[in-house]
């Protein structure tokens, strides 16, 4: 039995270096990427708005995932945290967009978060090439 190889993807965000995490872990063909904010990571800038946040949110993970070679179609699980969940429906539109013919299994937990001008964190789980397994019916049953 061989061990998976691992390997760290960084966005080079301050956090990264600060607190000693990595934006994204590939092992296998799972790739872990952890709870991504609104900041945009090239110029540091965070809108007041959560759904804006939301959008900076799932593009953060779509650059990690591409970095390891897999997209926000494979993405299988995905967690929501707000401090205000009251906040969650207006995020709604924008998660469609990015995840609405995906429907990854997902939580949403009401917690603080590390700043106050942060309203979500998204962190997600994807398997490599599970996009490409299709799906069948409304219900998205995978084949």
């Amino acid at each position: 039995m061989t061990m998976a190889s691992r390997r760290n993807i960084s966005s080079h965000s301050p956090f990264e270096a600060q607190i000693g995490y990595s934006r994204a872990v590939v092992s296998g063909d799972m790739v872990f990427v952890s709870g991504c904010t609104g900041y945009n990571y090239a110029t540091g800038a965070i809108s007041d708005d959560v759904s804006a946040q939301a959008e900076q949110c799932m593009q953060n993970i779509a650059s990690a995932l591409a970095e390891a070679g897999a997209t926000v179609d494979d993405i299988v699980r995905v967690r929501y945290m707000l401090p205000d969940r009251a906040d969650f429906p207006k995020t709604w539109p924008v998660l469609q967009k990015w995840l609405g013919k995906v429907r990854p299994a997902a939580t949403m937990i009401q917690c603080g978060l590390m700043e106050e001008v942060m309203k979500i964190e998204i962190e997600v789980t994807a398997k490599k090439g599970a996009g490409e397994a299709g799906v069948s019916g409304d219900d998205k049953t995978l084949l």
